[in-house]
């Protein structure tokens, strides 16, 4: 089974998922709200970046052809 990592980096879900593991593990060693409010924030904001980029160029390879869905 290979695994669409392009795919997957654009999902929101897959952030989402990363963020809750994350969170939970910081609450688990104790680590401060305000800390892993921040951390919280730059994950989302890095999933967001990945998946408008994806989204991009997929939206411009797709212009050249002409065959947006």
């Amino acid at each position: 089974m290979k695994i669409n990592w392009k795919q997957k980096l654009s999902s929101r879900k897959f952030w989402m998922a990363i963020v809750n593991f994350v969170t939970n593990i910081m609450i688990a060693m104790n680590v401060p709200d305000n800390e892993i409010a921040q951390i919280t924030a730059i994950i989302l904001a890095g999933g967001g970046l990945i998946a408008y980029v994806f989204a991009e160029g997929w939206v411009d390879a797709n212009r050249e052809n002409n065959t947006i869905d």
